[in-house]
């Protein structure tokens, strides 16, 4: 597309519709947007008619929401173009990490173009930015990791990207500590990590190794954590405190963190506020069948939470496919989030903490200087969007569509 040209008639949320001092809707006005190098330069009432000679292009009152973040993903691990098949039941997590290592690399198809494939997925559903983690260990090295950078090479100029450098199979248990140090030289962003109690064996020596990596690499950290209970409340209390030491606020995340989900709501709070003084992020992908995160009551702590998709047609879980709107959607459902204003809010957990609507109602997206990335819906509102699914018509990303068509 051009550098500069206009959005016209474009759907744009404004503030709630109010009765009685009830939320009944949401209020939208239809505007013609001008994008220029990448960002919104203008934004003007559909009632003023355009008198410069830049491009139009009609959208005819779709709306237009911020475009979405994938905050965890793997993409070397998807089975996607290969092959169908379904999970084989295991009772342990060593179970599994001993299939995944057998199946991955006797493969007939390649670990980048299953990314590929992926990533064409995330684009279609209004994904633009992504935060993949890839396994590395001994027995595979950096070829993983090498493959997924090919992946993202492929896609530039149509989404951004965090890669962490994941030990799957413990960072101490696999003994990757040079893999990982490694791949932070090679381009990687984040240090991975996973169940330092279960799987590595020892709570403080992995998360130290961890931290070490982090301070020496000016990285983050991104912890898969799925121990449950007090177990795992004690892991994130002991990074967080850690977080501190380091000097690493801002930097850090939990995924997972299903023990915040097993203790009573007054400890939840406690662990709540110890975590947003430490800056701690928390990334769920909203399971089904377990106790998750309680997002909303952490969210209200201050604590940055986000939703991920996580695992998307592999040795892990047959189910996924890459959308992380209905992601938010499950989200919403099992959190009772049924009215207009917490439908709309919901969104924040996958823009990245942007909502059109503010807490009150307020208009704070798009604004002049934002990003020119967006997402254009089949809906009337973002309430409609999250509890709908609706249907993606296009995303752009800093001005270029990537995804559908206009």
């Amino acid at each position: 597309m051009s550098t500069a040209f206009w959005l016209t008639n474009a759907r744009i949320e404004s503030g709630y519709e109010v009765q009685e001092g009830v939320i009944t809707g949401t209020k939208t006005e239809i505007c013609h947007v001008f994008i220029e190098d990448g960002n919104i330069a203008k934004i003007v009432s559909s009632d003023k008619t355009i008198t410069d000679s830049w491009p139009r292009h009609d959208v005819k009152g779709v709306l237009l929401l911020p475009s979405f973040t994938e905050k965890h993903c793997h993409l070397d691990k998807t089975l996607l173009g290969d092959r169908w098949r379904s999970v084989t039941p295991v009772s342990s997590i060593f179970e599994r990490l001993d299939i995944e290592k057998a199946t991955l690399p006797a493969l007939d198809t390649r670990t980048q173009d299953r990314a590929e494939r992926l990533l064409h997925m995330y684009l279609e559903s209004g994904v633009t930015h992504v935060r993949t983690h890839v396994d590395i260990y001994p027995e595979v090295g950096l070829a993983n990791f090498e493959a997924v950078q090919q992946a993202l090479r492929a896609f530039e100029g149509k989404l951004s990207y965090e890669i962490v450098a994941f030990p799957q199979h413990g960072l101490l248990r696999s003994n990757s500590k040079e893999w990982v140090r490694q791949a932070l030289r090679g381009g990687a962003g984040l240090v991975g990590g996973v169940d330092p109690a279960t799987v590595d064996g020892d709570i403080e020596a992995s998360l130290q190794e961890m931290v070490e990596l982090a301070v020496e690499a000016n990285a983050g950290i991104d912890l898969h954590l799925h121990d449950a209970h007090h177990l795992g409340t004690f892991t994130m209390k002991r990074l967080a405190q850690l977080t501190i030491e380091a000097g690493l606020q801002g930097k850090v995340a939990i995924s997972h963190a299903f023990g915040l989900g097993d203790i009573l709501t007054p400890q939840a709070i406690e662990m709540g506020e110890m975590l947003a003084d430490a800056w701690v992020a928390i990334i769920s992908s909203v399971p089904i069948g377990r106790n998750m995160p309680p997002v909303g009551l952490l969210h209200e702590c201050g604590v940055e939470v986000a939703v991920g998709c996580d695992n998307i047609f592999d040795v892990w879980s047959p189910f996924g496919n890459g959308d992380v709107l209905e992601r938010a959607g499950r989200l919403a459902e099992v959190s009772r989030w049924v009215d207009e204003r917490s439908l709309g809010r919901t969104l924040q957990y996958i823009t990245g903490g942007m909502t059109p609507l503010g807490p009150d109602g307020e208009q704070i997206w798009p604004q002049v200087g934002d990003a020119a990335s967006i997402v254009f819906v089949e809906a009337s509102c973002s309430a409609e969007a999250i509890a709908r699914r609706s249907r993606r018509v296009a995303t752009m990303f800093k001005g270029n569509i990537v995804s559908g068509s206009l």
